[in-house]
């Protein structure tokens, strides 16, 4: 995974075929944000970081956590790139075609625990998605009560800087949906919830809790 490479950072392959979200997210939709934005995020970061070989071996985890280690003069620049890197995997990660398997008791269980039904939980979480202003995400983390959250960041903001653990994100930058949805924000949101593969959802709950 990218998340555990450090400079160089290169560009992972998606996991499925970019046609495969088709019609909620498109081919085009896909291939443009896969290959051109996240590919500009990444050649950005390290462009950045060619320069500061003190960073070289830090994963975007690291260097996400501990951005005020970073120099003034290149820190926002590292935020904004590291995050755009690491908010597009988890993405990527996160929306693939449900397949048959295992059963997400877990992350369902803690879902039921902190919403009361998984109906309360989509309803604010669609809620919170719609009331973003501009461009970001909207995460469910883990937080420091080993607690579930929704959580808003603007821009290419990551929860890492907060010392939260993110299980998955919605992408509201316009290049996310625009293609398919124009202006239809919300209409986009409806229907990112059909493609939250909820096995990937329980690898990353579990994983947490591993560490």
């Amino acid at each position: 995974m990218l998340n555990k490479q450090h400079y160089p950072f290169s560009l992972p392959d998606l996991e499925y075929p970019y046609n495969s979200l088709e019609p909620i997210i498109s081919e085009m939709t896909m291939k443009l944000h896969h290959d051109k934005h996240l590919k500009a995020y990444i050649d950005k970061l390290n462009d950045i970081l060619k320069d500061y070989p003190e960073f070289h071996g830090w994963t975007l985890e690291k260097i996400l956590s501990n951005l005020y280690t970073f120099p003034e003069n290149i820190r926002i620049n590292v935020r904004n790139n590291a995050g755009g890197v690491l908010n597009h995997i988890i993405y990527f990660n996160i929306i693939n075609p449900n397949k048959v398997g295992k059963e997400p008791i877990n992350i369902t269980k803690a879902i039921i625990n902190k919403y009361s039904n998984m109906n309360r939980f989509l309803t604010e979480f669609k809620i919170k998605s719609n009331q973003m202003f501009g461009s970001g995400y909207v995460f469910l983390v883990i937080n420091k009560n080993n607690e579930l959250d929704l959580i808003s960041t603007p821009n290419q903001n990551s929860v890492y800087e907060l010392n939260l653990y993110p299980l998955f994100l919605i992408d509201l930058w316009e290049h996310a949906y625009y293609l398919d949805y124009n202006n239809r924000r919300d209409e986009y949101i409806n229907n990112f919830i059909k493609i939250i593969n909820m096995e990937k959802l329980e690898e990353r709950y579990l994983k947490y809790f591993d560490y």
